[in-house]
C-alpha cells in the first residue's frame, strides 16, 4: 500500500472513530449527571427529581431525534433551531440541577459541529454562561456580578481553544483535501501509465513490422546485387558463347567467365544467408574491394573502367562501406547492360565528414525524368535499391544523365568510422 493511501486511511480512521466518539459524548455525560440526581437524595439534598429527570429524557430524546435525521446536518437554519433548543434545554436543568453543567459541555462540541461562522462563538459563548452558572450554584443562586466576571473568563478561555480547534480543523480539512487531490493525480498518473504501457507495446508491434520490412528489403538489394547480376552476367556469358559456338578459344574464353561469374554469385549467395560482408571486403579495405570489382568487370565486359581515389583513405563502418560497394556493382552492371559505353571512371573520395563513390560513363545516356515519369524510378530495382541504401544511411543519391551525353552517379553518405555506432 502506498503512503498516500495509509494516510487516507488513517483519515479515515479517524474521522470514524471521531464520529462514534461525539455521537455517544451527549448521552454519557447524561448518564453522569443522571447517576449524580439518583445519588444525591441518599445525602438529603432538596431537588425536584422528577421534574430533572423528565428534562433529561427530554434532552436525550431532543439529542436523539436530530442523530436519526442527518439532512439536517447540512441546513443551517435546522441547526440553528437545534442548537437553541439544545441550550435552553441545557439551561432550564442546571438552574434545577448545577451539576448538569458537566452535560453541558456538550454545547461547546456542537458548536462546532453544527454551527458556521461568527455562529460558532455564539454558541459558545452561551454554552460558557451556562457553565459560569452551574459553576456559581444554579441560575437561582448565583451573584450577578459573580457570574458575569466568571461567564467572562469562560467565554475567553473557550473562545480561544475553540479558535485553535477550528484552525486544527482547517488545517486538517486542506490536508484531506490535498490527499484527494493527490489520489485523484495518481489515478489519472495510473490511467497515463497505462495507456503510455499501451502505446508502448503498439510501438514495439510497429517497430517489429518496420524491422520486418526493412530486412525484406535489405534481402532484396542483396538477392539483386549478387545472385540476380551473377546470373545476368552468367547469361550474358552464355549467350556470346553460344554465338560464337564456331570459334572454340573465344567459345572457352565466354564459358570460363560464366563459370567464374558462377562461382563467385554462389559465394556472395552463402554469405548473404549468413548476413555477413561481401566477399570483396573481408580480406580488403574499400579502396582495393572496389578496385577488384572494376578490374574484374572490365576483363568480363572488355570496356576500359578505373577507379581513383582521393583524400585520406580509412576503414568505415561495415554498412557504409557495403552500400558504396553495392553501389559501384550496380552501377556498373547498369553500364554493362544500356550504356554501350567505352570508358567508365569511378572515383572514391574521402572527405572529413562524407565519403563520396562518383560513377561516371561515356555510354548513350537516358532521360531520367523520362524514366521517372513512366514508372521506372530512375531506371529500375538496381537503382531504387541503390538510393534506399544509400538513404537508409542519411546519405544521398544523384543521378545526371542525358541522351548521347553519358551518365554520372553520385552517391554520398556519412564518413561513419569503423567501430562506431549508426
Amino acid at each position: 500500500m502506498s503512503i498516500e493511501a495509509e494516510l487516507r486511511a488513517e483519515f479515515d480512521r479517524w474521522e470514524r472513530n471521531e464520529t462514534v466518539f461525539f455521537n455517544v459524548l451527549p448521552y454519557f455525560l447524561l448518564s453522569v449527571c443522571t447517576l449524580i440526581t439518583l445519588l444525591l437524595p441518599l445525602w438529603d439534598v432538596p431537588l425536584n427529581l422528577p421534574v430533572v429527570l423528565g428534562l433529561t429524557l427530554v434532552i436525550a430524546l431532543w439529542v436523539a431525534w436530530f442523530h436519526a435525521r442527518p439532512r439536517w446536518h447540512r441546513s443551517g437554519p435546522l441547526m440553528g433551531l437545534y442548537y437553541a433548543g439544545l441550550i435552553v434545554l441545557g439551561a432550564s436543568v442546571v438552574a434545577l440541577a448545577p451539576w448538569y453543567g458537566i452535560f453541558t459541555f456538550v454545547g461547546y462540541v456542537h458548536a462546532f459541529l453544527f454551527l458556521k461562522g461568527r455562529w460558532r462563538y455564539v454558541g459558545v459563548a452561551a454554552t460558557a454562561m451556562i457553565q459560569a452558572a452551574s459553576s456559581t450554584g444554579g441560575m437561582a443562586g448565583a451573584e450577578v456580578d459573580e457570574w458575569l466576571v466568571l461567564s467572562l473568563v469562560i467565554i475567553v478561555l473557550a473562545g480561544s481553544f475553540f479558535r485553535f480547534a477550528e484552525l486544527d480543523d482547517r488545517r486538517n480539512h486542506r490536508q484531506k483535501q490535498a490527499l484527494a487531490e493527490l489520489h485523484e493525480a495518481n489515478v489519472k498518473l495510473e490511467a497515463a501509465l497505462a495507456e503510455n504501457a499501451g502505446l508502448h507495446a503498439q510501438l514495439l508491434v510497429q517497430a517489429r513490422e518496420a524491422g520486418v520490412l526493412d530486412e525484406r528489403q535489405r534481402m532484396a538489394r542483396e538477392i539483386h546485387d549478387t545472385l540476380a547480376q551473377g546470373l545476368a552476367g552468367i547469361l550474358t556469358q552464355l549467350q556470346a558463347a553460344e554465338q560464337t559456338a564456331d570459334r572454340p578459344r573465344t567459345w572457352g574464353r565466354h564459358v570460363t567467365n560464366a563459370m567464374n561469374l558462377a562461382r563467385d554469385s554462389l559465394t556472395e549467395a552463402r554469405r548473404t544467408v549468413h548476413a555477413v560482408q561481401p566477399e570483396v571486403l573481408a580480406d580488403a579495405r574499400l579502396p582495393d574491394a572496389i578496385s577488384d570489382v572494376t578490374r574484374r568487370w572490365s576483363q568480363v565486359h572488355h570496356i576500359d573502367a578505373s577507379l581513383t581515389t582521393t583524400g585520406d583513405p580509412r576503414p568505415m563502418h561495415a554498412d557504409v562501406e557495403v552500400t558504396l560497394l553495392r553501389a559501384a556493382q550496380e552501377a556498373l552492371t547498369n553500364v554493362a547492360k544500356h550504356a554501350h559505353a567505352s570508358r567508365v571512371g569511378l572515383t572514391l573520395s574521402y572527405m572529413e565528414d562524407l565519403v563520396t563513390l562518383d560513377v561516371r560513363d561515356d555510354g548513350v545516356g537516358f532521360e531520367p525524368a523520362v524514366r521517372r515519369a513512366s514508372g521506372a524510378t530512375d531506371g529500375g530495382f538496381g537503382l531504387a535499391g541503390m538510393r534506399q541504401r544509400v538513404q537508409r544511411l542519411a546519405g544521398r543519391l544523384e543521378i545526371e544523365s542525358e541522351p548521347g551525353g553519358g551518365t554520372a552517379i553520385s552517391a554520398t553518405v556519412p564518413a561513419i568510422p569503423a567501430g562506431a555506432g549508426l
